[in-house]
């Protein structure tokens, strides 16, 4: 497909964008709740697609990352058209949990977003056509960017997929076919030249990509005219380790839960942990990190298939000769690889997007000395702003407030950021098209929040039980499936049964 049915695609959008605006609230429910159903149809086959292309058998990992958080997705668009609203106070929205079942299955769990109240670079975006440039990575990323484009935005979309996971395209195809036949949504694909050629093209309003700051810069220096450009662009995601008194079991876990936010989806995710940061006069660092290189030791290998991988890990071997590798090197494996006492930049401003790990140790030995170190370090040192991590047992209330990312987790993997919907997702306001960063703007957002700055979810030191996104859950497609049929079906006998599979897991 390139030219004519492209084109035609186009002027599809264009007799509709109009139409759009004029589709009341009651259709708008009804035609997420088609798409719902769309969904649920094709997970199945969905989720065993992308683990052909992705060469694993983790089913419950991609119906996580897939239909699962589209379908949330779609369920939290539909309560906020319903007429939810969130408890907003002095710049504060109380986002999470915010119904009862929500409340039973995140024990413990609470979630938030900042808000400017005089913001930075506010996205000024008008009724048309957006182009949504899908990203290769997370097969929910597409879908979840299309629907606030259209839901919150009002713009019809140009969906062009990704050619790492093309094949997701067809199954949203199915799903969104609702929207399609309507002529809201149109789906193309190819590489790069079609990339270009719709970025120019002069019918469409303005544009989402999901990717590197490299795309963004090629693609904001090949406009003939200037257009709005929102973007998710990556991080070196720090996770920070706060010094305390940690059980041997609590050190066990911990280890656990960074090794998984490195391994998961073959750490080919913009918020896999990349650098570790830890207080060097920690009487527990050692030893945190003997359990560490443990956990990075029972984690299958899984195969590299982001265009790229080898590339950029062999840059790092050639940087850092004391990397300590779990697994073989093989033509298809990129091995998890962690790097000990890194002491200069490169890991600090490139982000691997593949297995590896960095640590770095700063000058401190208690919860405050490391915080007052450790904030402006990874605000004024490391790449990026979109994602960061906090594990702790001590109250980190003034760190949050100086963090300048635009997800934070304290207990908790930002990836559970990005797969609630509820919160909106994107760099920390202030990047400028000449310094990019993570981006500009923010999708998810499902409350239709008005210039989010950061998303704050916090959760217990210990999570109970096993979380999903842990790379030793042992119930994983159970618990995914029921967890799907949860969102399609919201009811305490759903609840139920996700409860006894999460406790399997």
């Amino acid at each position: 497909m390139f030219s004519s049915e492209i084109d035609a695609a186009i002027a599809r959008l264009e007799s509709q964008k109009s139409a759009w605006l004029n589709v009341g609230t009651q259709a708008r429910i009804d035609y997420l709740k088609r798409c719902m159903t769309g969904m649920m149809a094709v997970a199945e086959d969905w989720a065993i697609a992308a683990c052909e292309a992705k060469g694993t058998d983790s089913v419950g990992e991609e119906w996580l990352t897939g239909s699962v958080t589209t379908l949330m997705t779609l369920r939290a668009l539909i309560r906020t058209l319903e007429g939810r609203k969130a408890k907003i106070g002095q710049g504060i929205a109380k986002v999470f949990p915010d119904n009862l079942l929500d409340r039973f299955l995140w024990l413990g769990f609470r979630g938030e977003v900042l808000t400017e109240s005089s913001p930075l670079n506010p996205p000024q975006f008008e009724p048309g056509i957006s182009l949504v440039l899908g990203a290769g990575n997370v097969g929910s990323t597409p879908p979840m960017d299309l629907l606030y484009k259209l839901f919150a935005e009002n713009q019809v979309v140009l969906l062009k997929m990704n050619p790492v996971n093309e094949y997701v395209g067809k199954f949203l195809e199915q799903a969104f076919e609702p929207l399609i036949s309507d002529g809201f949504l149109q789906i193309v694909y190819g590489g790069s030249d079609v990339g270009s050629y719709l970025c120019q093209h002069p019918k469409i309003d303005s544009i989402h990509i999901t990717g590197s700051h490299h795309t963004y810069y090629a693609i904001a220096q090949s406009l003939p005219q200037p257009k709005p450009i929102t973007s998710e662009l990556g991080c070196v995601t720090p996770v920070l380790i706060v010094p305390g008194e940690w059980s041997e079991s609590d050190l066990r876990f911990q280890a656990r839960h960074v090794a998984s936010m490195v391994s998961h989806n073959a750490s080919f995710n913009c918020v896999a942990a990349k650098l570790l940061v830890t207080a060097k006069g920690w009487k527990l660092r050692d030893r945190f990190l003997t359990l560490l290189r443990q956990e990075f030791a029972k984690i299958p290998s899984r195969k590299a298939y982001y265009p790229g991988a080898q590339q950029r890990y062999q840059a790092f071997l050639d940087r850092y000769p004391q990397a300590e590798i779990f697994g073989t090197r093989t033509e298809e494996i990129v091995p998890w690889t962690l790097i000990p006492n890194v002491e200069d930049d490169y890991a600090l401003r490139i982000e691997a997007f593949c297995g590896v790990l960095a640590e770095v140790s700063l000058d401190a030995a208690t919860a405050t000395e490391f915080l007052d170190r450790a904030v402006p370090f990874v605000n004024e040192q490391v790449w990026g702003n979109l994602s960061c991590v906090i594990l702790t047992k001590t109250k980190v209330d003034s760190a949050i407030a100086e963090l300048n990312y635009g997800a934070i987790g304290v207990n908790v993997w930002t990836g559970v950021i990005y797969a609630l919907p509820d919160f909106a997702w994107g760099a920390y306001p202030g990047n400028t098209s000449d310094d990019i960063q993570s981006g500009q703007g923010f999708v998810h957002n499902g409350y239709f929040l008005e210039y989010p700055q950061k998303s704050v979810l916090y959760a217990p030191f210990r999570i109970i039980p096993t979380p999903f996104w842990f790379a030793d859950h042992r119930n994983l497609a159970n618990f995914a499936k029921r967890a799907a049929e949860l969102q399609l079906t919201p009811t305490w006998s759903k609840f139920a049964q996700v409860i006894f599979e999460a406790l399997r897991g």
